[in-house]
């Protein structure tokens, strides 16, 4: 026992001023845990009251983390695939951005990327694991396969040049998500099998538009509509009569379909189109019922 409270003694003095010193770097929630600490310290005295005061110092280092994770809406992730944890918002939209690149997990090949959540924030070295991880990296190579095939043609109708698009897929809701480390890399492994079928659906647009996109998602008053096959939108000689145009071309060559406008509260439009899986009922913006028209 004496063995074991000295170990004790020389641990709180070895380490204790290091906890010190980052909680007096970190918030006033730790600076008020500290002075709290402090106060037990000199009033228990002994072993008992240097172990109150970095016990009230720890406490002030957690209420911190806590802070810092509700501003921003992203929770804190475990260390070792212990538990899932939800990013997000239950209200919200999500999107799995897709990078190109392949991991090996748990036996499967599965995309990575980023993920961007409802609030605009990005996290990165995301893995999509489960349901939908081989259609998503189809679906983005023929995607990246038309850019290389048609970017850099003319658009026979504005007579502008096509842009390069993306693919993204979007999730209705929180996202389960677990940390992974896979050969020294951490990742952040999406649980795809834990998400309603129903609340997860993919789009294509201009991809220096995918952030815009995601964030019109999330706007109030944002909807979907098609655009007519006469309407003016694809004589405009900007970016957006080109992707206008340009997805319904992609459509011709693969699984897609195109000719899709998200449509602000502002009027602001941004054209888009939809590959043929994943294709989530719960998520309106994959099936528009409304026509666009360019005078409204």
């Amino acid at each position: 026992m004496k063995e074991s409270k000295e170990y004790l003694d020389d641990k709180l003095k070895e380490y204790g001023p290091v906890i010190a010193g980052y909680a007096l770097s970190l918030s006033p929630y730790t600076r008020a845990s500290l002075s709290v600490g402090s106060y037990l310290e000199g009033r228990l005295g002994g072993r008992r009251g240097i172990a109150a005061k970095y016990a009230s110092i720890a406490i002030g280092v957690a209420v911190t983390a806590a802070a810092i994770g509700a501003l921003f809406g992203i929770h804190a992730l475990p260390s070792h695939n212990e538990h899932i944890q939800y990013l997000g918002s239950q209200n919200g939209y999500e999107a799995f951005v897709p990078n190109g690149q392949t991991v090996n997990y748990n036996g499967q090949t599965d995309p990575t990327g980023n993920l961007i959540l409802n609030n605009g924030t990005t996290v990165h070295d995301v893995i999509w694991n489960g349901q939908y991880a081989s259609t998503i990296i189809n679906n983005h190579n023929q995607i990246v396969q038309l850019n290389s095939q048609f970017v850099g043609q003319t658009d026979p109708i504005n007579h502008q040049p096509y842009d390069p698009l993306k693919d993204l897929y979007v999730i209705k809701g929180q996202v389960p998500v677990e940390q992974a480390t896979i050969n020294g890399q951490t990742y952040y492994v999406i649980e795809a099998n834990k998400i309603n079928p129903a609340d997860i659906a993919g789009f294509y647009t201009y991809d220096k538009w995918v952030s815009n996109f995601v964030a019109a998602m999330n706007t109030p008053g944002t909807y979907a509509a098609v655009i007519p096959g006469n309407s003016p939108v694809f004589q405009w000689t900007n970016t957006t009569g080109t992707v206008a145009y340009q997805t319904m071309l992609y459509g011709h060559y693969g699984q897609f379909a195109g000719g899709v406008v998200l449509i602000l509260p502002n009027k602001t439009i941004i054209p888009y189109g939809t590959p043929a899986s994943p294709a989530g009922s719960a998520i309106s913006f994959d099936s528009p019922s409304q026509v666009y028209s360019s005078s409204s």
